[in-house]
C-alpha cells in the first residue's frame, strides 16, 4: 500500500473529463493514479489552459504542499481512471520515490521552460512520459510545452530529420 496503513483511503474510479479539483477550493487532495491518466493545469485570463503537469499510471498528483491555502490548479481525468484519494498529508507517504520522481520532474520542466529551445522541450516530454505521448491530444502537449501547437509540428518536423 503506498501510504500508511493507518490511514483512509478511497480507490475511486473517475470518468474521462471528470474534474477532481478546480482552482480556488480548499479540499486539497493527494491523487496515486492505479489506471489511466490525469492531468493538473491552470486557466489564465483570457481563457487559455495551461499544462502543469500529467500523471499517468503509478504517479501522483496534487496541488501545492499547503492544504490551508486555495487551490491553484484544476486536476481532471484525460481517460477513465482509476485513482487512489486521501486528504493531503505528504509527511505520511511512505513511497517517497513517486513523490522525488514528481519534484524531479517539475525542477527538470522548469529549467527547460527558463533555457530549453521547443525540440530539447519535446524531446525531454517524450523522455519523462513516453506512455501518454499518442494518448493526449497533441494541443495538450503544445500547452504543456509553453509553445503553440504550430511550433510544436515544427518542433516535431526538426526532429525527425535528426
Amino acid at each position: 500500500m503506498p501510504f500508511e496503513k493507518n490511514l483512509v483511503l478511497k480507490e475511486i474510479k473517475i470518468k474521462k473529463g471528470q474534474i477532481l479539483q478546480r482552482k480556488g477550493e480548499l479540499n486539497s487532495k493527494v491523487y496515486q493514479v492505479k489506471s489511466g491518466l490525469l492531468r493538473s493545469y491552470s486557466i489564465d485570463e483570457k481563457g487559455k489552459e495551461h499544462i502543469y503537469m500529467f500523471a499517468p499510471e503509478n504517479w501522483i498528483i496534487a496541488d501545492g504542499l499547503n492544504p490551508t491555502k486555495p487551490n491553484e490548479l484544476f486536476i481532471d481525468a484525460l481517460e477513465d481512471s482509476i485513482i487512489i484519494q486521501r486528504e493531503k498529508d505528504l509527511t505520511t507517504i511512505t513511497e517517497t520515490e513517486k513523490l522525488i520522481n514528481r519534484l524531479v520532474v517539475l525542477q527538470q520542466r522548469i529549467i527547460l521552460l527558463m533555457s530549453a529551445s521547443a525540440i530539447e522541450r519535446y524531446e525531454n516530454f517524450i523522455e519523462t512520459y513516453p506512455e501518454i505521448v499518442q494518448r493526449v491530444p497533441q494541443k495538450m502537449i503544445a500547452s504543456y510545452l509553453g509553445i503553440t501547437p504550430e511550433a510544436l509540428s515544427h518542433a516535431k518536423r526538426l526532429r525527425l530529420k535528426k
